[in-house]
């Protein structure tokens, strides 16, 4: 069985003050629910107020981003190792954001990767297509190419924590939705590819979750799809009460 993960990723909001009011508010909302993971990508500079504020919770939280190598002339960044040091438990690689603003590339996340294995570091891999490419008929194409990049030499015994976010560019932040079985189509070529790569034992049992545009009116019937393992939530996880919403959607 996949445990289902709800990740709110908080972009570049909320100061470390508003993060800990978050909290406050949000953690008797979800205490002792344990059907779903649940995990926080704060900004860097409250992961750790963040991290110290939830020990004794059911709740994670991770990076929305990091380097791969361990230390070095890297003005802004932050190393696995920096987030293994203050009990960091996910980070997020290969967003659509930063893909796009920060130039990030295919073989950049397949390095990322291989150093979150390195570090226990448990990765959420995103991939995705932009709606030019669903347009012309590319999704499959973008989806299988972004999976194969990420994973390559990845060897299958460090893959267990594998986890890969289905996340459309065109529905991220814009208030459209991939149809249920837009993103299980999606899902299931990803897992597919996943398959391909490092074993089919293995794809069956990696989470693939869904990003862009979840709310609560909608995560029941996304989370209802046989491949659809959790949801990355945006700005519906920047409320208390709406993210707790969607977290406590109603099981089909």
């Amino acid at each position: 069985m996949r445990k289902p993960l709800i990740a709110g990723n908080w972009k570049m909001y909320k100061t470390p003050r508003e993060s800990l009011a978050f909290l406050e508010a949000f953690l008797p909302m979800v205490e002792g629910h344990e059907r779903d993971e649940i995990v926080l990508f704060p900004t860097m500079s409250s992961l750790g107020y963040v991290l110290d504020r939830i020990q004794g919770t059911n709740v994670r939280a991770g990076a929305q981003t990091m380097h791969w190598m361990n230390e070095g002339p890297y003005t802004g960044q932050t190393s696995p190792t920096m987030l293994a040091s203050i009990r960091c438990t996910h980070v997020m690689l290969g967003h659509s954001e930063r893909r796009i603003y920060a130039h990030e590339t295919d073989d950049m996340v397949n390095w990322k990767l291989k150093a979150a294995f390195g570090h226990d570091l448990t990765p959420i891999v995103c991939v995705g297509e932009t709606l030019d490419k669903r347009q012309t008929g590319l999704t499959e194409a973008v989806l299988r190419w972004q999976i194969a990049c990420a994973l390559n030499g990845v060897e299958r015994e460090v893959a267990s924590s594998l986890i890969i976010a289905y996340e459309p560019v065109w529905a991220i932040g814009t208030g459209s939705t991939a149809t249920p079985s837009q993103v299980q189509e999606a899902h299931r070529i990803i897992r597919r590819e996943v398959a391909e790569r490092i074993g089919q034992e293995l794809a069956d049992s990696t989470r693939i979750i869904y990003g862009g545009s979840v709310k609560p009116e909608n995560a029941g019937t996304i989370m209802s799809q046989p491949d659809i393992d959790g949801a990355l939530v945006g700005g519906g996880s920047l409320d208390p009460e709406t993210f707790s919403r969607i977290i406590k959607y109603p099981k089909a």
